[in-house]
């Protein structure tokens, strides 16, 4: 929910850094690939330190590249399945990093619960992004959920923030609330595909092996 309203919002924002960036020579596959590697450096380097509020500063800065790439290719007229899938692959990978980073940073003050808590977040994460994504290749629909991907990114980072500035819980809470609403939205994601595969008349997909990847 909160991907699209902030695409929507922020779109008409994002040109003019885009157009500078492109005048400065750097392409949108590049942008995309410096964002990601900025997330990874802020969540594997500061959190890990216990220095939250830091690492989500540096981790948004580069953040808001998930957009600018975008911005660019339309600009550029480079906009392909390629930039997509790109993009799409690196969002996971700097997810990963996130929750692996808050995982290490439970892990280094003891706290095993909530490194469990983070590692749920990372794995339920994934599941949510490979299940829409091979529904939509078995030419089902899955693009519902309480907890699409800007939901948990915006959640955990803002509580993240907040625990490095020394409010109590709040990470702890959110960590596991984003665990248990992942698994609810995998869980709608395969309802739905399943009703969509149904034998009948209704039913929209082709045959497929169930084992395929």
């Amino acid at each position: 929910m909160l991907d699209r309203l902030t695409r929507a919002r922020f779109a008409p924002w994002l040109d003019r850094p885009a157009a500078l960036l492109l005048r400065a020579g750097l392409t949108p596959d590049a942008v995309t690939i410096i964002g990601t590697l900025g997330v990874c450096v802020g969540a594997l380097v500061f959190f890990p330190r216990g220095e939250l509020a830091w690492g989500v500063v540096f981790i948004t800065l580069f953040v808001f590249a998930d957009n600018l790439d975008g911005a660019m290719a339309r600009l550029s007229g480079r906009t392909g399945k390629w930039g997509a899938f790109l993009d799409s692959t690196l969002d996971r990978v700097g997810d990963g990093a996130i929750f692996a980073g808050l995982a290490l940073a439970y892990a280094r003050t003891g706290e095993h619960g909530m490194v469990g808590a983070a590692l749920a977040c990372l794995v339920l994460g994934g599941v949510v992004s490979y299940a829409r994504a091979k529904a939509e290749g078995l030419g089902f629909r899955a693009n519902i959920g309480v907890a699409e991907r800007a939901d948990r990114l915006v959640s955990a980072l803002l509580a993240a923030f907040l625990a490095g500035l020394g409010v109590p819980y709040v990470l702890e809470v959110v960590l596991w609330a984003l665990a248990g609403l992942s698994l609810l939205t995998v869980v709608q994601r395969m309802v739905l595909v399943h009703s969509q595969a149904r034998p009948g008349p209704a039913s929209g997909g082709a045959p497929a092996d169930r084992h395929a990847e």
